[in-house]
């Protein structure tokens, strides 16, 4: 464990500071190519799996960090509200980027139903967690004409959200990650020694969700200088 807090599995933040660190270079690749006019693909190789290896650690660490935590409704609910702030700026901003079910609004809801699945055995969980994964691609595929079932991955032409991380298929990766915190952390104890190199990254995983609100309105500003001062 840490030297610094007997009660926390130190590399839970360590790992979740790498995750948020691939998350800013991908919001930073976006910001560049959807406000700027830059020309970044970061929808397809490197830049794309950039987002998806940061989103998935999210889900897999936050699944995980449930069975050490004993506030996680209250974790839950500071998820949904951020969440909520989020879309409500983001759709003031510009309805065409409204954040409708993006990562926040995702583990969230995950987070409160965790109590669900918490008791079940591990390999029933792998089993569901593959079942809810392949029928998320099912449905993914299905044509719809509304938008009411969005959080099973079934949204008609004019959905729209800039980040999105429907309960089908994502789901299924959450209960990855409580079968993963089974086998790995059946008690709450570190499996790695800690290195005094880790504490930045470690840092910054202890306070993911405040440099989440600061980070995209910093990358915006300072890209937006630096456009202006090339321009000048």
């Amino acid at each position: 464990m840490s030297k610094g807090n007997p009660q926390r599995v130190w590399e839970i933040d360590f790992f979740r500071g790498i995750a948020l660190v691939l998350m800013i270079i991908f919001h930073f690749l976006y910001d560049l190519n959807e406000f700027y006019g830059f020309s970044v693909q970061y929808n397809s190789g490197i830049y794309y799996y950039i987002g998806k290896v940061s989103a998935i650690s999210f889900m897999l660490i936050s699944a995980v960090s449930c069975s050490f935590s004993s506030g996680n409704f209250k974790r839950a609910v500071r998820f949904l509200g951020v969440a909520l702030v989020i879309t409500i700026v983001s759709h003031l901003y510009n309805p065409a980027f409204g954040i409708k079910f993006g990562i926040l609004h995702f583990l969230g809801t995950c987070i409160l139903l965790y109590p669900l699945f918490k008791g079940l055995h591990k390999y029933i969980l792998v089993v569901l967690g593959t079942m809810i994964i392949v029928t998320g691609r099912y449905f993914s595929g299905l044509p719809v004409e509304h938008n009411y079932l969005f959080l099973f991955s079934l949204t008609g032409s004019t959905w729209v959200s800039s980040d999105y991380y429907p309960l089908f298929p994502w789901l299924g990766v959450f209960l990855y990650g409580i079968a993963l915190g089974k086998v790995l952390y059946p008690r709450p104890r570190s499996l790695l020694r800690y290195f005094r190199w880790s504490k930045p990254l470690s840092f910054i995983g202890r306070h993911t969700l405040s440099i989440y609100l600061i980070h995209q309105p910093l990358l915006l500003l300072l890209i937006g200088i630096y456009v202006k001062l090339k321009g000048e």
